[in-house]
């Protein structure tokens, strides 16, 4: 790769752990606001919470579909964090891994952006990247749906051959892969299809495969 990469990071389970605390508490949130506006019991919400997530990438974009359910609000509603420093759960050696990459940073997420701003200036490592792509930049249409991509790639004038991008979820790398980009999967115990060049145990382990990613 002659010219200078882009990374696209990934922000939960990516840039760090959202497993133990964060996912928990949207997830409830979540089922919570189905309960409120949809009039079904907990079980139902659960339910209907997993199947959009499920077929769309997003539960957020089942309810836009099937419900008309404003984007705004449900996303203020669902990631109310009273104590968010106190859920994050990341290495503090990112920063330092982060400043050794060659070209342009960005983070690329289904989260909402005040979210995604919120929990990297916990990490201390927002001034790192270039831009933060949340799910309202992408007019609500989540990874892995080819829209989300091409609206990233058009609205910041990016080549997908010169990006890489890094995500835990394998689906969403097949996207990235079909457009021409690298990509690499983060995180431990999951499958490596064959469209990932890459596989990493943890974000860290980025620093010394470097070379390999971009010879």
């Amino acid at each position: 790769m002659t010219l200078p990469p882009v990374w696209l990071f990934d922000l939960d389970n990516t840039l760090h752990n959202a497993s133990p605390h964060i996912f928990p508490h949207i997830n409830r949130s979540m089922t919570a606001y189905l309960e409120r506006h949809l009039s079904l019991s907990r079980e139902e919400a659960n339910a209907l919470r997993m199947h959009y997530w499920r077929r769309y990438g997003a539960t957020l974009l089942g309810l836009m579909r099937h419900h008309g359910t404003d984007p705004r609000h449900f996303l203020r509603e669902t990631h109310r964090f009273d104590r968010l420093h106190e859920m994050m759960v990341f290495d503090r050696a990112l920063r330092g891994m982060l400043r050794q990459l060659p070209g342009r940073r960005f983070v690329f997420s289904n989260a909402p952006r005040q979210y995604a701003l919120a929990a990297l200036d916990i990490m201390g490592v927002h001034d790192l990247f270039e831009d933060v792509i949340g799910i309202e930049d992408l007019d609500y249409h989540p990874k892995p749906g080819i829209r989300a991509y091409r609206r990233l790639l058009s609205s910041r004038r990016l080549n997908p051959a010169r990006c890489i991008m890094l995500e835990d979820s394998a689906v969403n790398l097949r996207t990235a892969k079909r457009l021409g980009m690298r990509t690499v999967l983060v995180g431990r115990g999951l499958r490596t299809p064959a469209y990932v060049d890459l596989k990493l145990a943890s974000i860290l382990d980025l620093r010394r495969r470097l070379g390999s990613l971009l010879a």
